[in-house]
């Protein structure tokens, strides 16, 4: 089974950089995508954006913090994740992508960035589900 995601989009803001108790870094941003076509009744061109929540870890993650700002147009792949809590009796659901990779775009400057492979002993982030957002975290 295969679990790929892969977006071209623009940062609505700079990217959050956390660190886990073991001194992971963990960044989070979100990027827009848009998607635009004619409007068969009206003949009038339509525009549909869609925001998704990015989540680096370790070196990835730090060179997302360091490099992404606002507006920043990037290539990310990764996989999807979905987290599920509950907050006053509802339960509510997140789904985020996991980056494995990025690139910067759209500028001379721009250079491609993968992980830098990390040493066999080093697991896969698998701690907590990802915490709670709200829908006003979503820069429109």
């Amino acid at each position: 089974m295969i679990n790929k995601v892969i977006l071209v989009g623009n940062l609505g803001r700079d990217p959050e950089v956390s660190y886990t108790p073991s001194g992971m870094a963990v960044a989070k941003f979100s990027i827009a995508t848009s998607n635009r076509w004619k409007d068969k009744d009206s003949g009038e061109m339509q525009e549909r954006t869609e925001w998704h929540r990015i989540t680096a870890f370790g070196r990835l993650g730090e060179i997302c913090g360091e490099y992404l700002s606002k507006g920043s147009q990037v290539y990310i792949e990764g996989r999807l994740q979905t987290s599920s809590w509950e907050k006053d009796g509802v339960t509510r659901y997140s789904t985020d992508i996991i980056a494995n990779e990025m690139k910067m775009l759209g500028s001379k400057s721009s250079a491609d960035v993968s992980p830098q492979p990390e040493p066999p002993h080093t697991p896969e982030y698998s701690g907590p589900p990802l915490p709670d957002r709200e829908d006003d975290d979503i820069p429109f």
